[in-house]
């Protein structure tokens, strides 16, 4: 956003400012990839400063609260900012004191996340040393950050235990779901249940976790249902960050309500809310944070000169789906279309195929790395992809 609106607004008159108090920036796609030697932890992070423009005003601190009747926000150092458009991108993180038990003896040592730099490098000498048994990949509940990544892992491990460690046969792998199935959208979901069914993945659909008990090495379901693992890989609570709720402007999970189309609040005018910290139905994931600085900066624009806002986001997201055995798959949807198969990015053309699985995907996967640093965080386009998704090349019924 910074680097959107420093091209766009009169810098002399307006003043954009950054307050975050973390110096480092993390690319959180590749915390996937750390556990199976894809990546090391220095791969997927550089300084923010980086990527700043010399116009904007970088204040590392951490947000106490802030303050909306007064226009201000309060920093942890005392403080006070004082704005005339909030621009609210305060994320989610996990929040694994939420599941009762889950922290209790065997974290990090049977239990581990990928969700953190922390965890996915502990669980990549945890994979490296481990000699198999039950493995289960346990999604906690939704919403959570790209929702595709726990799949992935799920089939990542699939490939790593039989080309890597060659002891496929001495692993098990389920994933636990509070979903019906693999995913949240029934065409991509019935491909990836398919492709669970080839790997010998077992589903344990609709868990809805009430605790771990590690001691018995087992995970609990309200309804009674349990699980056994000898390594649990888990994707805890996702929620939004502790500001929001100093602030009392969230709901239960921290997430700030914003209408869906113009990424303004639904209480405050003036503030708008990007990425995961907002609680739209749709995907927490990179891609769409990139579609939606496009479609807001153009709406702060209306906003400065008392213009209606736009309401132009329509929920795109596309990502990447590794299978493993370097293929992957990629999906591209909103909230009106479902994942569907077609061409991407170019309608009938491609060069890559959507809800397909192909070693172009995987590819692409690996290159948008490259991608993110260079490009999305500096706020340039990408060509032939636009920020409201195209239906051409799609077979939509």
């Amino acid at each position: 956003m910074a680097n959107h609106l420093v091209r766009k607004l009169d810098t002399k008159n307006w003043q954009i400012s950054i307050v975050d108090e973390h110096p480092m920036h993390y690319y959180q796609p590749g915390f996937l990839l750390i556990p199976f030697g894809f990546y090391t932890g220095a791969d997927v992070v550089k300084p923010k400063t980086k990527f700043l423009p010399k116009e904007v005003n970088f204040i590392q601190e951490a947000i106490d609260e802030i303050k909306p009747g007064a226009n201000q926000v309060a920093l942890r150092n005392g403080q006070i900012l004082d704005y005339d458009i909030l621009i609210i991108a305060t994320g989610v993180k996990t929040a694994p004191e939420m599941i009762s038990g889950l922290l209790e003896g065997g974290w990090r040592e049977r239990i581990f996340d990928f969700y953190t730099i922390e965890g996915t490098t502990a669980l990549a000498k945890k994979l490296q040393e481990w000699e198999g048994g039950r493995l289960v990949v346990h999604l906690a509940e939704l919403p959570i950050k790209c929702p595709v990544a726990p799949l992935e892992f799920a089939f990542l491990a699939d490939w790593f235990f039989q080309e890597k460690r060659k002891m496929r046969e001495r692993v098990e792998i389920s994933y636990v779901t509070p979903l019906s199935g693999a995913f949240t959208k029934p065409r991509s979901t019935a491909v990836l249940n398919h492709l669970m069914a080839e790997k010998n993945i077992k589903i344990v659909p609709e868990f809805y976790t009430e605790r771990v008990d590690d001691s018995v090495r087992k995970i609990y379901s309200y309804s009674g249902q349990e699980v056994e693992y000898d390594l649990l890989v888990t994707i805890p609570t996702n929620i939004g960050d502790a500001a929001i709720a100093r602030s009392s402007m969230g709901d239960e999970l921290n997430y700030v309500p914003t209408d869906k189309h113009t990424l303004q609040s639904k209480h405050y005018e003036n503030i708008f809310v990007i990425g995961d910290a907002s609680d739209l139905p749709s995907s927490k994931a990179g891609s769409v944070v990139h579609f939606q600085a496009e479609l807001l900066t153009e709406n702060i624009l209306n906003f400065i000169v008392g213009k209606p806002l736009e309401p132009s986001f329509d929920g795109h997201a596309n990502c990447f789906i590794e299978s493993g055995f370097g293929r992957a798959f990629l999906i591209d949807f909103n909230y009106e279309v479902e994942p569907v198969e077609g061409r991407f990015p170019l309608p009938f053309i491609g060069p890559m195929a959507l809800l397909k699985e192909t070693r172009l995907n995987h590819w692409g996967k690996l290159a948008f790395k490259f991608v993110y640093w260079n490009v999305l965080l500096r706020g340039w386009p990408m060509p032939t992809i636009t920020a409201r998704m195209s239906k051409l090349g799609k077979k939509i019924n």
